[in-house]
């Protein structure tokens, strides 16, 4: 009797698994890089390859962010550059805010870090089949400072996500 209620324990475990990673049914691409040390060098952009095989389907693109308390800032600015196959290249300066009027993160989690899915583009197609990258980098600086912050401290791990439109 303990050895069938065990099995149906397993069962009942690995069909919740299943479930909980089948749910993501608008993930096309979805990928992460890890910050060494939490510290997002300005010099060290974040790089993303993707295929494309369908030129009339729509989608949205987002950038994720986590961030841990040791994030400074309100704001979040960035410098993205999508590379088409055919050599065509578009860079977009981006500004998100990070934390509310009171200075409360942003984002989902119940810890010390914090996500946030960010909207990259809305809607979109994409025009050419083949191989696409996207780059990343922060373009943070502090209040009257020239110098941008080299090494911004407290972000943890950035991403890319690509979803269908259904």
């Amino acid at each position: 009797m303990t050895r069938t209620i065990k099995n149906n324990k397993l069962i009942l475990i690995i069909s919740f698994l299943f479930v909980l990673v089948s749910c993501d049914s608008k993930r096309i691409f979805d990928e992460y890089t890890t910050i060494s040390s939490n510290k997002w060098k300005a010099n060290d952009p974040i790089s993303f390859h993707f295929e494309v095989s369908d030129t009339l389907a729509k989608r949205n693109l987002f950038i994720n962010i986590r961030n841990n308390n040791n994030y400074s800032f309100s704001n979040l600015f960035l410098i993205t550059k999508m590379s088409f196959p055919d050599g065509q290249k578009m860079i977009d300066t981006l500004e998100y805010d990070m934390a509310d009027n009171t200075g409360k993160f942003l984002g989902q989690g119940f810890s010390e870090i914090k996500e946030n899915k960010l909207f990259y583009k809305e809607n979109i197609t994409f025009p050419t089949l083949g191989e696409y990258a996207f780059e990343v980098r922060h373009a943070m600086r502090k209040n009257g400072d020239v110098n941008g912050v080299h090494a911004l401290e407290g972000i943890t791990d950035v991403g890319f996500r690509i979803e269908k439109i259904e």
